[in-house]
This record gives C-alpha cells, structure tokens and sequence, in this order.
C-alpha cells in the first residue's frame, strides 16, 4: 500500500512510529484498522500552524484539516464535539453544531482545557485519538481530498490521512457544510 504524501515532505507509516505522535495519537492508531493509510511526517515544530506549514511545506489550505473542540451545555450535561474542518473554512459552531449539540450557546473549549483532556500539545490537536465520549464532526469537503494534513496530537509531526479515510475514524460523523 503507497502511504499517503507530498512531495516537500517524508511520509513513514504512522502505526510504526509512535514516537512521533502525542501518546493517545498512538494508541488510537494501534487500535483503528484505518491506521494502515496513515503516514506521519515530521515538521519544523515553529510551522506547525496551518498557514505556516501550508506556505513552508507548499501544502493547498484545501488539503489541511483543523480540529477545534467545541463545548456546550443543556440541563447541566456538558456536550463536547471535536471539529474537524478544511483549512479554508470555519467550523459553523453558533449555528450547525449549536444545533447538533443541542445546545443552546457552543463555544471553544478552552486550550488549557483541551490540552488537558485530549492529552495532545496545542496546535497539534487532531481527530484521532480523542476522548471515546467525544463526537467527532467531519467536514464532508474533506473527504473529497486525497489526501488530507491533520494534526498528530504534536506540534513537530503531523498525520497524512487519505480524505476517505476520515468518514472511518472511531465516532466520526460526517456533517454537510460543516466549514462555511
């Protein structure tokens, strides 16, 4: 099988190199049979923001993936869903995932807070590997990709996922104009 890649970066099987990975990254690659079509590459950490590592790495906006995790609360019971949308757009959270939270204010979880629960560095936070009670939103744009940047959990790596291959990740949903 040919590993996910572009040609200013080097693409190595993800499931092998956990080292490169935040830990929670690793275990939910050991775990998902989806693993197999995941490479991971290694980056200058200072590019690890998407504009940066799109214009260093000559990576198209359409081909990233941004995760943000978004909370909302309804009757005392906090809902937490991670986003994941085409670089190129922002994650419709006062309305589309308001709404699928069913809540009646959604905002960003905050990054002290997020770092803390998923177990990943800020700025490398991704849809893999996650807390299994979170929902997974996917951006169905980025399915169309073939291949798609997330985040590796690490500022100085990221994953190289086939964009069809988001549609399978533990929990995902895949959510029509999810980026506006």
């Amino acid at each position: 099988m040919t590993l996910p890649s572009f040609p200013s970066l080097t693409s190595l099987p993800a499931a092998e190199h956990a080292g490169l990975v935040a830990a929670p990254v690793a275990a939910a690659l050991a775990a998902w049979p989806g693993a197999a079509e995941v490479a991971v590459v290694e980056i200058d950490p200072d590019l690890a923001d998407t504009a940066a590592m799109s214009e260093a790495y000559d990576i198209p906006m359409t081909a990233s993936g941004n995760c943000v995790v978004v909370a909302g609360a309804r009757a005392g019971d906090e809902r937490i869903a991670a986003c994941v949308v085409r670089a190129d757009t922002r994650a419709d959270v006062n309305t589309l995932v308001r709404k699928m939270l069913d809540v009646r204010k959604a905002s960003f979880l905050s990054m002290d807070r997020a770092v803390a629960e998923t177990g990943m560095e800020y700025g490398g936070i991704t849809p893999v590997g996650l807390p299994a009670e979170w929902r997974v939103l996917v951006h169905d744009a980025l399915l169309d990709e073939p291949v798609v940047v997330l985040g590796s959990g690490v500022r100085r790596s990221k994953l190289l996922v086939p964009g069809r291959v988001l549609a399978d990740l533990p929990g995902a949903e895949v959510v029509p104009d999810l980026g506006r």
